[in-house]
């Protein structure tokens, strides 16, 4: 009978911290855990109630999900001093020192994503604590693992980067909205990991990030009970926070994993920063997306259809397809073992809540490659992408003739959608054009060999063709941003085929809407008839800003101006038709922060703003916030009358080095948001 005196017994495990170039950064996420990447080395200090002698077992098992298992591959077991396969987890002595010994530990290049339980097994001594516990991340810097990403500076953009923007307006107004992804704070890796164990994830296939992707698309929405955040796009957000007024992906994360309550309310760019966010904590490359003009396909054949009557306006019960103005995803890095070879690189994932996929609303991830050849077919959810970004538009004249309806194309157009698709480009603060990632070029022969390959594969031939017109060759109608407060002008341009003298109608009717083109309110109809001469011919109609500013009142959002407009030749009878959205632009404000500052002394932030809007604006606050700082920081301003000029101090603490990225908000009741920033480098 062996000495109880003999007996190996673990008393203290320590997870050694490592901060250089092999951690991949690992030691800047905010959690009590040791966080780790697979196919990474790692090392653990055992100290032991005397040394470690031949004779002694000594194992380290590693455990994950419930019921672990070597056959499921969530338990591994290691003996430092026994040769593992290389396929496997590895362990080995690294140094012993009396009763300290020290153990290198690497994880496969391929293993479950997610919490991992220590325990270290001596004879019949088992030493388990709940403080030996320890995440593991997927590795981009690892050749083995499926999101390598080979570039060092799409690294640091893409995993490392805690700082971002979206992109948001319109394709000709296109504005930056500053975004604190903020993987590395306090608790949200924390929550990240446990969105993992929340999912319908099996611990197996937490291994592959393309299900890991589709599974935490899921989660971002809230549905039956579970999932982060509650989609809102009403205009009305009492209970919760406007979805404009976030900036930031670690206040949502946070709230939800202290609470364990969906947080409200968020929009398409909210659900893309908190997706990104979770991805890149998880180790998975990502990077927010942009498409202006994106459809939504609600029937799935490849074509928006828009049905409107005689004055332009739309008929709602029968228009179920939309055209949002901008909408936000994300782009997830991977390869993709599951697919035939060729689809490997960037996914596009969509956490907003759109449509259902296989029972569950989520999208993706689909391949920027499928999508650009048209292959719809391929998984996850790529037809209905594909349609976000190409698709034709058609638009249908419903007529009553002898009480019965009948419907015209009065406009089909085939480059009107997908415009613009934009994201972050690497290491610098300015937006770069991805289009070409998505589609070929609008109007090329490849473009259109896309369409007709993606038709095929539907099944169904056009039944659509473009209207014959005698005369009208093109119609289009433009109108610059308007400042707020002041007449919108829309110039319709006309071009025939004959210069002769004719008579056109035009009406007009327009709305204000969401981004995503729900209307809010009817502003007016507007009808002119003019005489036109020559091949190309304009027309001017004005919307005077009595007709739209009470109307702001009700909209607790960004405001669109929609205009859909007829023109009729008279004496033809032919008729064309467009559309065309209106963003307001808004003065700027100037900031004066210092260029650098200390952890725990008053950074003063001075903010010098003028209202040249011919209205004033109530409820005027400035808000700062970075993720240098403890918490949000506010100044209120009461109303600012037209021409007034006002200023704000706005004081805080910095808590954390490093160059830091300060973003400052002015928002009122009629201007939702007004943005600036500056970098400061905060020293100790």
């Amino acid at each position: 009978m062996m000495d109880a005196s003999k007996e190996l017994k673990v008393l203290l495990v320590d997870f050694l911290k490592q901060e250089n170039a092999v951690s991949h950064h690992t030691w800047e996420f905010q959690t009590s855990n040791p966080v780790f990447r697979r196919g990474q080395v790692f090392h653990l200090r055992l100290v032991l109630n005397q040394p470690l002698q031949s004779y002694h077992e000594l194992k380290l098992e590693f455990s994950t999900g419930p019921n672990p298992s070597i056959a499921k591959h969530t338990l591994v077991v290691l003996d430092p001093r026994t040769p593992s396969d290389h396929h496997n987890w590895q362990a080995t002595l690294q140094n012993e020192s009396g009763k300290e010994v020290t153990v290198a530990v690497t994880s496969t290049p391929n293993a479950i994503l997610g919490k991992y339980q220590l325990h270290v097994k001596t004879g019949k001594h088992i030493l388990k604590s709940e403080e030996n516990i320890l995440y593991l991340l997927c590795n981009p810097w690892c050749k083995e693992d499926t999101v390598f990403m080979p570039d060092e500076d799409e690294r640091k953009e893409y995993i490392l980067n805690d700082t971002g923007c979206h992109y948001v307006g319109a394709a000709r107004s296109i504005k930056y909205k500053p975004w604190n992804f903020g993987q590395f704070e306090k608790n949200v890796l924390d929550c990240c990991i446990s969105l993992l164990t929340e999912s319908s994830l099996k611990p197996t296939d937490r291994r592959d990030p393309v299900l890991v992707c589709r599974a935490m698309s899921a989660m971002m929405s809230f549905e039956k009970g579970q999932g982060v955040l509650v989609g809102n796009w009403t205009g009305d957000y009492q209970g919760g926070t406007a979805p404009y007024k976030w900036t930031g992906s670690a206040p949502i994360l946070q709230q939800y994993y202290s609470t364990k309550q969906a947080v409200c309310f968020g929009q398409c760019w909210v659900f893309a920063g908190i997706l990104t966010t979770v991805l890149r904590a998880l180790g998975i490359p990502a990077r927010s997306v942009t498409a202006f003009d994106s459809a939504h396909d609600t029937e799935k054949n490849l074509t928006v259809d828009t049905y409107v009557n005689e004055n332009g306006e739309k008929i709602t019960n029968m228009s179920r397809d939309s055209v949002w103005n901008f909408h936000v995803w994300t782009d997830a890095w991977m390869k993709r073992p599951d697919l035939p070879k060729g689809y490997d690189g960037w996914q596009a994932v969509d956490a907003t809540p759109q449509e259902r996929s296989q029972g569950v609303f989520c999208c993706g991830p689909s391949p920027l490659t499928a999508i650009r050849k048209g292959d719809i077919f391929i998984v996850y959810d790529t037809r209905f992408v594909f349609s976000e970004v190409n698709g034709d538009r058609l638009i249908w004249l419903v007529k009553m003739v002898n009480g019965q309806e009948e419907l015209h194309i009065i406009s089909m157009e085939t480059t009107s959608i997908g415009k613009n698709i934009s994201t972050k480009a690497v290491g610098q603060d300015r937006r770069r054009d991805i289009t070409y990632e998505y589609k070929y070029p609008e109007g090329s022969p490849e473009e259109r060999q896309v369409m007709d390959h993606a038709f095929l594969l539907l099944s169904s031939e056009r039944e659509h063709r473009r209207p014959v017109k005698e005369n009208f060759l093109h119609m289009s109608v433009q109108s610059d941003d308007a400042l707020l407060g002041n007449p919108v002008n829309f110039t319709v341009i006309l071009k025939r085929k004959t210069a002769a003298l004719q008579n056109v109608n035009i009406s007009g009717s327009f709305e204000l809407q969401l981004y995503t083109g729900k209307k809010v309110a009817k502003l007016c109809d507007l009808n002119k008839t003019s005489q036109i001469q020559g091949q190309v011919s304009e027309v001017t109609l004005t919307l005077d800003s009595k007709t739209y500013i009470n109307s702001l009142a009700i909209l607790d959002d960004e405001p669109v101006i929609r205009g859909f407009i007829i023109a009729e030749i008279v004496e033809s009878k032919e008729i064309m038709a467009s559309e065309v959205f209106v963003s307001f632009q808004y003065p700027e404000f100037s900031v004066e922060l210092p260029n650098t500052g200390r952890v725990g002394q008053l950074l003063v932030c001075n903010c010098i703003f003028r209202n040249t809007l011919a209205i004033p604006l109530t409820d005027v606050k400035f808000s700062l916030e970075s993720l240098g700082i403890s918490s949000l920081q506010t100044s209120e301003h009461g109303t600012v009358q037209p021409g007034e000029t006002i200023q704000s101090q706005i004081k805080c603490i910095p808590i954390k080095t490093g160059p830091k990225k300060f973003i400052i908000k002015l928002s009122s009741k009629q201007v939702k948001e007004i943005n600036a920033q500056k970098i400061v480098l905060i020293t100790k």
